[in-house]
């Protein structure tokens, strides 16, 4: 296809495939697992399940059999999935220095007077491009402790006021994302604090885990609206990738829910942080790291290192990565925001579109027709989608949705 400034899309195809070596990685997102799990969750008052929106007259115009959308706008009131991950962590956390077990406990016992009397006011530390910094920062408010958050150069002043707003020192540092990380570990380290990622390394591992494993929750939800119907199963998932924990934990769980009818699961990252495309170009064990700015619109997903677990489950279970210019992610907030007929709208942020905008390209752009056959994405595909974030920016939202920033140009794309 070229390389990335001549291609709207590249793909990477994933020749790691191992079932048996999946199966060591997913025990943690078995369905028994995840459920107890989501019964935590629905602890907190405000847990709502986030719709699973079908566009049918989308599906139709891509002839294709379903397209689900699952729309984590709506999460907690907070724009985006991230929290799921870290209202569970935090939960996970306290249940063991009190020494109990979390599926013994409810939120409310966790933000009791006793509870904080025993463990005092906790720091919680963070470095985030927005939605999982604001998510950790609303867990540890809603749980009575603190939290300090790192965001990289760039982040957009909406994503930091957010993050104040729900109680966070939110600052903004000289480095990217992966650089934000590795401040935040010193930094936890100096204060004795704790620090709260979905991205692990050596001697950091089980608090990822609760990270990843509080995301899961969101698959649950998928397959129980979907229902058990055969009709609905899906064949495709779409799934962003920034470190990987997001993904690996919805792939992990699909692959525990429908086992040998798992769903073809297709990794989606920007250009510009694109490392699970590189890892699997290289057609190593080893992942590869990318490095620089990692400058995107997809905030989210400017990552450059991937998670060492999510790297294991993910080369095990997907059929490849997609490297996606920026201009994709926008055609798919533009398409979801503008809906046909009486398709529901979905708000996406540039993150939680980008799937949208791929799939489109994938079936209405010639260059991309063999890719769609390889993937046998055809009139009986049911794709499953996940809109990840809202306008989380709403400055940019108004530029692209309503201006036209990053469009396509009509020799780019023909329908």
């Amino acid at each position: 296809m070229g390389n990335k400034e001549q291609a709207l899309m590249l793909f990477a195809e994933n020749v790691l495939q191992d079932q048996e070596n999946l199966n060591q990685f997913t025990n943690d997102f078995s369905v028994k697992a995840v459920e107890t799990i989501q019964a935590f969750q629905q602890t907190h008052p405000k847990y709502e399940k986030t719709p699973l929106r079908q566009l049918t007259y989308l599906a139709n115009l891509l002839k294709v059999k379903n397209i689900f959308v699952k729309d984590e706008s709506l999460r907690f009131g907070l724009n985006a999935f991230k929290v799921l991950g870290g209202i569970y962590a935090i939960g996970k956390y306290i249940a063991t220095q009190l020494d109990r077990d979390i599926s013994t406990l409810s939120f409310t016992e966790l933000t009791s007077p006793e509870v904080k009397q025993t463990l005092g006011e906790l720091t919680f530390i963070t470095a985030t491009d927005g939605n999982h910094g604001k998510g950790v920062a609303w867990a540890a408010r809603e749980l009575g402790h603190k939290c300090v958050v790192y965001l990289p150069k760039g982040a957009a002043q909406e994503r930091v006021d957010a993050i104040r707003h729900e109680g966070a020192d939110a600052q903004v540092t000289d480095g990217n994302y992966d650089d934000a990380v590795r401040l935040a570990a010193e930094t936890a380290q100096e204060n004795n604090w704790i620090i709260l990622q979905d991205t692990s390394w050596e001697g950091y591992e089980d608090i990822p885990d609760w990270v990843m494993q509080g995301y899961a929750s969101l698959a649950k939800e998928i397959v129980d609206q979907l229902g058990d119907g055969i009709e609905n199963t899906p064949t495709h998932l779409f799934l962003q990738v920034g470190v990987g924990s997001y993904a690996a934990s919805i792939a992990a769980f699909f692959a525990n829910y429908y086992k040998e009818k798992c769903p073809k699961i297709i990794l989606i990252e920007p250009h510009e942080a694109n490392c699970y495309y590189q890892s699997f170009v290289t057609k190593k064990e080893d992942y590869q790291i990318v490095d620089g700015d990692l400058d995107t619109i997809m905030a989210g997903l400017s990552c450059g290192e991937p998670n060492p677990k999510a790297w294991e489950i993910l080369k095990a279970s997907s059929e490849g990565a997609i490297s996606a210019d920026d201009r994709l992610a926008a055609l798919g907030m533009r398409l979801l925001g503008n809906p046909l007929k009486t398709d529901a709208r979905v708000i996406a942020g540039e993150s939680g579109a980008v799937p949208a905008g791929v799939l489109y390209c994938m079936a209405t752009d010639k260059r991309y027709e063999h890719l769609k056959d390889m993937l046998e994405i055809n009139e009986q595909s049911s794709v499953v989608l996940i809109n990840t974030e809202g306008d989380t920016d709403e400055h940019h939202y108004r530029q692209v949705v309503w201006e036209g920033s990053s469009s396509l140009s009509t020799t780019e794309i023909s329908s």
